[in-house]
């Protein structure tokens, strides 16, 4: 097809309507174009054509506007739609895929925050969780920002920074604007708005649930760290090895318990290696059992490992669970092996941490 003025007209009319009405009518605005029929994105015609290639734009197209094609573009995937978009600020330029269930139209629907874990991506860490075919069956759209190898050679979040720690700066402040932007060019509850992590993406969660309570309602943390128990490189490798908390940690009551303004799932392997498993209570300090809840260290068989589930709560009624992963290493307890650091003979962590948060919409 002949690149002309329309045919790029075309593909920003397609990107302003993914924002403004879904990516049901960017993707029919996108096939138009690709067929050459270059007309006005509100054509009422409708044709059945199969997905559209994430790489639609020719090698030939100016710089910037095959810049803008490819981070705004859409694959199609069996059921939904998962789309790769940027955001940025002045601590930089994030990267993210959004995953939004079929049919996903006006109806505000959660929105759960996937933080990835080292030399994992975006893609890996959706194959591993399985998280979006579970977003397709209880309908809630799914976000996973991308820590790229500029930031930090092995892809993990930098959790141990100082800068990296704290609300409105670094990190915090880029997935914190990735969360606000898909609020605000989609239809979520606001109420509903969940945070998890896996490792390195697990500290990083705890972080956000610390740092923003009123934009999350509840997080999930497996295989992770509390917030504020590192300053530097040397301090994050002690701290994975359950040594205590080091002279010079930023030291404040909301890192020492995570928030007690939040509810909060922690899910860690007792043979874990990389993190030790003294950092899941660590997590859930300020946290106990109720004395008349039979339910208290229970434990259970899920898939072919057992676990110790603790429901705890705060002293304000906050809710938390820690679930003990017997003879699990670092790795996401009932992932799919399509995934790296995937545990498939654990429980199904993907369920319960979704369970977990649709049964803690934020309030107040």
């Amino acid at each position: 097809m002949k690149l002309n003025e329309g045919f790029l007209n075309s593909m920003h009319d397609a990107m302003t309507l993914l924002r403004t009405r879904g990516v049901a009518e960017a993707t029919e605005a996108i096939q138009r174009a690709l067929r050459g029929d270059i007309g006005t994105p509100n054509d009422s015609a409708r044709r059945e054509n199969g997905p559209v290639s994430a790489d639609f734009a020719p090698a030939n197209v100016s710089e910037t506007a095959a810049r803008g094609a490819r981070e705004d573009c859409i694959d199609v995937e069996d059921r939904g739609y998962f789309g790769t978009h940027a955001y940025a600020n002045a601590a930089g330029r994030r990267q993210y895929r959004l995953y939004v269930p079929a049919g996903a139209v006006g109806e505000p629907l959660p929105l759960l925050v996937m933080l990835h874990g080292c030399t994992q991506d975006a893609d890996d860490f959706a194959a591993g969780t399985q998280m979006n075919a579970l977003a397709d069956r209880h309908r809630f759209l799914v976000a996973y920002p991308v820590q790229p190898p500029q930031a930090n050679p092995s892809k993990c979040w930098n959790w141990f920074k100082p800068d990296d720690q704290q609300r409105d700066r670094g990190e915090p402040s880029l997935i914190a604007g990735i969360t606000r932007e898909i609020i605000s060019t989609h239809s979520v509850d606001p109420t509903r708005v969940y945070v998890a992590g896996m490792s390195a993406g697990g500290a990083m969660a705890a972080i956000m649930i610390a740092e923003y309570p009123e934009l999350y309602a509840a997080a999930g943390v497996h295989s992770g760290l509390p917030a504020g128990c590192a300053h530097d490189l040397p301090s994050a490798l002690a701290a994975m090895k359950g040594g205590k908390r080091p002279r010079g940690a930023r030291h404040t009551p909301e890192n020492e318990r995570l928030s007690p303004k939040r509810p909060i799932i922690v899910f860690h392997g007792d043979a874990d290696a990389t993190v030790n498993i003294a950092n899941a209570t660590r997590l859930l300090h300020g946290f106990a059992a109720r004395p008349d809840d039979p339910s208290e260290g229970h434990r259970i068989y899920q898939g072919r490992r057992a676990c110790t589930v603790c429901r705890l709560h705060s002293a304000d009624s906050i809710d938390a669970e820690l679930w003990t992963i017997h003879g699990a290493g670092h790795a996401w307890a009932g992932g799919n092996a399509g995934g790296s650091y995937t545990d498939p003979a654990g429980p199904d962590a993907s369920a319960e941490m979704l369970r977990f948060f649709l049964d803690h919409p934020r309030r107040g």
